[in-house]
């Protein structure tokens, strides 16, 4: 199994390096971390006094997967998780904060599980994970990145401008999907035709 070092190195790959799209909510981010976030963590990398754009250039990949593992993965307690799940809820965190426990949250109430949808990893859904875990272990890995890609293809139905998020620019499947479809067992990809289904009330 692979270590929560080497699942942040890989978020911090799949990020990529510095963007400052103004149709991204997340604003300037480098490596997956954002100003927001290092406004928040009070970091000021360039050691002028402030926290800016200038910070997040600075931003290193080391310095990302460090930030990720004691901020997104340690501090809202991944690791109570089943292992099985813990690198898509993680990078799914990294991308959508506490959502990414929310969806976990509404799917283990759609399994039977007993859970408040909070956004916060507690006893209560740390048992539930534990409990679904234990009645499909085949099945909760996938059942959690299709629950992602819904999410994803849902953000889109609703603001237009994430849509290219969750597309290339051919149309076909991207960053988003691609994303969360990198948890999901090949079966359960969208094809290309069950894809452009889906987003044909995009066009």
């Amino acid at each position: 199994m692979k270590s929560v070092k080497q699942i942040a190195q890989e978020i911090v790959a799949r990020e990529g390096g510095f963007v400052n799209d103004p149709a991204d909510p997340g604003g300037a981010t480098k490596h997956g971390v954002t100003l927001g976030t290092l406004q928040r963590l009070k970091l000021d990398l360039t050691d002028d006094g402030i926290t800016s754009v200038a910070d997040v250039q600075a931003m290193t990949p080391a310095r990302a997967a460090e930030i990720f593992v004691q901020h997104y993965y340690n501090r809202p307690g991944l690791d109570q998780l089943p292992p099985r799940i813990q690198a898509s809820v993680f990078d799914m965190y990294v991308n959508a904060g506490a959502n990414a426990v929310k969806i976990l949250q509404r799917l283990l109430r759609q399994m039977g599980q007993s859970v408040t949808v909070d956004g916060i990893i507690g006893p209560q859904t740390v048992a539930a994970a534990r409990a679904a875990d234990a009645a499909a272990p085949d099945h909760l890995a996938d059942a959690y990145g299709i629950a992602r890609r819904n999410y994803y293809l849902r953000l889109a139905d609703l603001r237009p401008a994430s849509r290219k998020f969750a597309r290339a620019r051919n149309g076909t499947k991207g960053g988003w999907i691609l994303r969360a479809e990198e948890f999901i067992h090949p079966r359960y990809h969208l094809n290309p035709a069950e894809f452009s289904a889906r987003t044909a009330q995009w066009l």
